[in-house]
């Protein structure tokens, strides 16, 4: 069984003094004489008597105007005053799409979901709450420049816009690709990394160009199981896991697969009259915890005794990309390269 590793604005208010020039002006004999007086912050400081107009700073000026952009996301479309360098982030896809465009800024992230792979993060951030359940207070108190949301956290999206404007990144199966370059361009522009991320999405889209080519010429087929503490299930087309059918055109092993959240319920049988020669494994367990991986629930004789056995061909993916961080830049690549690795061994 082969295992592939993963190594790896402020837009402060500008403060306008308004310097309004007051002409006092004084007859001294028969010369006119003119003199300029400056005023003050308070009406205190002025002489009085006289009559001062002071005109309002305007609300944005020409450089905010340049500088602020709109994003359009599933949920709305928010208004930037300038690239961010505070970011609240709740979706580890867009976590792991933060860290490969090398954003500097401050970020907030509820620290006991982060990938292993991402945990430098751990450090040096502020705690957002869980992935279930955001601290709005510390999220307020953080003062963000954006706020990105995934769909564990759609119920809090109002609530969140109102401390700072919230993007939310989706990702459907039938869609995908669509979904990540959308959610890739959005945070990209939203931290000022456009360039970077045009480059990173036009070598992942060649990259599923190159694989598409080798799936199609291959007779091969495979399927795709999760195995979650000794239980299996199965995904097919249009599935979470879906972007191996869907996108990469891996001819699926079986085609009846019901689309579920979960996964369809699978047995040691069901693998066997399956007879995959590719079989893609997702191993849970060793995300959400449990005694039993993956490699010890499929060393079974009906899964030994497929063709995806004989041929070496039972692959274990990496879990955190495809389970928790699936949609971001570093994360689509690895799953790309993976499918790619899987037809060309």
């Amino acid at each position: 069984m082969r295992k592939i590793n993963f190594h790896k604005s402020i837009f402060s208010d500008a403060k306008k003094k308004v310097l309004a020039g007051i002409l006092l002006g004084v007859m001294a004999t028969s010369v006119l004489t003119g003199c300029a007086k400056k005023q003050s912050d308070t009406p205190e400081d002025t002489n009085k008597g006289e009559e001062s107009t002071v005109t309002p700073a305007p609300t944005q000026t020409p450089e905010a105007e340049e500088s602020s952009f709109s994003l359009t996301h599933p949920l709305g479309t928010v208004t930037l005053e300038g690239a961010a360098d505070k970011v609240v982030v709740f979706d580890m896809g867009a976590l792991d799409t933060i860290d490969a465009l090398s954003f500097d800024g401050e970020l907030a992230i509820p620290q006991d979901s982060i990938p292993t792979y991402l945990s430098k993060y751990e450090e040096n951030t502020v705690n957002a709450g869980g992935l279930f359940e955001p601290d709005m207070e510390a999220i307020y108190t953080f003062e963000p420049d954006v706020i990105i949301i995934g769909g564990r956290q759609v119920d809090f999206y109002e609530e969140l816009n109102k401390i700072a404007p919230t993007i939310y990144v989706e990702l459907n199966a039938d869609t995908y690709m669509e979904g990540f370059k959308r959610n890739t361009e959005n945070i990209a522009k939203a931290i000022g990394k456009e360039e970077e991320a045009k480059t990173a999405i036009d070598g992942i889209m060649n990259k599923v160009e190159e694989v598409k080519q080798i799936t199609n010429r291959s007779d091969k087929k495979g399927l795709i199981i999760m195995t979650n503490d000794g239980s299996l299930s199965a995904y097919g087309l249009g599935s979470r896991f879906g972007i191996i059918h869907d996108v990469l055109e891996v001819k699926p092993a079986d085609e009846t697969i019901e689309v579920s959240k979960h996964g369809m319920e699978a047995s040691y049988e069901y693998i066997a009259k399956i007879d995959p020669d590719i079989l893609f494994v997702v191993d849970r367990t060793v995300i959400a915890g449990g005694s039993t991986t993956a490699e010890k629930t499929l060393d079974n004789e009906l899964v030994l005794g497929t063709k995806a056995a004989k041929e070496n061909s039972i692959i274990t993916l990496d879990s955190e990309c495809w389970y928790l961080s699936s949609g971001g830049i570093n994360s689509v690549q690895v799953m790309v390269t993976e499918v790619e690795e899987a037809f060309n061994k």
